[in-house]
């Protein structure tokens, strides 16, 4: 495996008995046949060119469609797995991966491309030790190789980062919600004097306030390029924060008759897909609720004019806007695809701090709730004690559990904790594969 990060899908290699690799979930629910016929391998030898031709084409979809075929002819080809592992990378379905990759190594112990795909899948999802361990067995395999020497490096200095920081957290005492009161009581975040954008309204006593014509203004604003000033964004976040804080892990949202609500998820700081679907769904008023079902950050490059302009709508309509938490409103996931970087080179450290805090504040699911029993009969949907209609929405996935309760997310506590690599937590705010 000269070069592991390959666009490229596996050659061939010879099935090795399985040694020491944790039994595959994919492999394990197989019935292998005995013996493969010489014209299934053929067979799955052709479907894989097909795949092969998919992927170099970039149809990810097809591809591991095909891969998927062309197993279930010889699933005694370990780079079938591997390469279908590929092609689960590319769609971003790491956790798909990682079975695949894992097949693979136990198929073939000694296959160095699937130990480097499946360390691939493990960094994806934040699971630093575990890709340290499966770049240390390549090297045991391909000693020379010095990509893979470098990424274990790499990867070993982003582990001691994460642990450092980590520890500093542990350390700090005051929240930054109480920071950055502490900043504005002191005068140490006053708005520039020479500043000519959009200005938030004040309150008789002085404190500053929210209105629609503000967050049309600043949408504007946004779209020239221009950035508010490090004390409007405070504003807004520790406005939303206020109602954020006082809502349950999973809120309840009853649609009282005459009311609608729109669901919109995965925004990924594409400011302009985010108005775009604004415009087809309306923004939130007294009558029409709109849920933002999480990963509103990280990828693209105007995460912040995402997430600042649906915070305003969350101060501003907090009985109409939600927001739920996706597995990209956590540090790690911030660190690794672009918010962290980019919060603090627009608005400096604390307010990616601030943040980072709110973040943790949002509820993790949402019970859309009809007030009003169906007209007619639903079929095999499960409907409240009353009778009625009931949507649960939430960014993650299936619970690698059976039995998990409403109430059991309701209780989460959530607030000042990052979700983690596993439990009811993680697998609320991180999909499921």
């Amino acid at each position: 495996m000269s070069e592991p990060s390959s666009s490229v899908p596996s050659s061939p290699t010879i099935s090795t008995p399985a040694t020491s690799p944790p039994p595959s979930p994919a492999l394990s629910n197989l019935t292998l046949q005995e013996h493969v016929s010489e014209e299934a391998k053929a067979e799955a030898a052709k479907v894989k060119a097909e795949a092969n031709k998919a992927f170099t084409s970039h149809d990810f979809n097809k591809a591991a469609q095909l891969y998927s075929k062309a197993i279930e002819l010889n699933p005694h080809d370990a780079t079938l797995w591997c390469n279908r592992a590929y092609t689960r990378v590319k769609l971003e379905e790491h956790g798909y991966g990682l079975t695949d990759a894992s097949t693979a190594i136990q198929l073939d112990p000694k296959y160095a491309k699937a130990y480097y795909r499946r360390a691939t899948c493990y960094l994806q999802t934040l699971q630093y030790k575990k890709a340290i361990a499966d770049f240390r067995k390549l090297l045991t395999l391909e000693p020379q190789n010095q990509l893979v020497r470098t990424q274990l490096d790499s990867t070993q200095k982003i582990l001691r980062k994460a642990e450092f920081e980590k520890a500093i957290e542990m350390e700090e005492e005051a929240s930054p919600v109480d920071r950055c009161y502490e900043i504005i009581a002191e005068g140490g975040c006053e708005v520039d004097r020479d500043y000519q954008g959009p200005a938030l309204p004040t309150t008789d006593e002085g404190k500053f306030s929210i209105d629609l014509d503000f967050i049309n203004a600043m949408i504007e604003w946004f779209k020239d390029g221009k950035t508010l000033p490090r004390r409007y964004v405070w504003e807004i976040v520790l406005g939303a924060h206020t109602y954020f804080a006082q809502e349950e892990s999973l809120v309840t949202l009853d649609l009282e008759d005459g009311m609608t609500c729109d669901v919109i998820g995965d925004v990924h700081g594409q400011f302009y897909d985010l108005l775009h679907l604004y415009s087809l769904t309306g923004i939130p008023t007294d009558k029409h609720c709109l849920l933002m079902n999480g990963d509103l950050v990280d990828r693209g490059s105007w995460s912040i004019e995402v997430i600042i302009t649906a915070l305003a709508y969350k101060w501003l309509y907090p009985k109409t806007m939600y927001i739920n938490r996706g597995n990209h409103e956590t540090k790690e996931m911030n660190r690794t695809y672009g918010f962290e970087g980019e919060a603090k080179h627009k608005h400096g450290d604390q307010t990616y701090k601030l943040f980072s805090h709110i973040f943790t504040t949002m509820p993790l699911a949402t019970l859309i709730c009809a007030t009003q029993p169906p007209a007619s009969p639903i079929g095999n949907a499960i409907l409240s004690p009353e009778g009625k209609k009931r949507y649960f929405v939430v960014h993650g996935g299936l619970f690698s559990k059976d039995g998990v309760t409403l109430e059991d997310i309701r209780k989460i506590e959530r607030i000042g904790r990052q979700p983690g690599q596993e439990g009811l937590m993680c697998e609320v705010s991180k999909h499921s594969q």
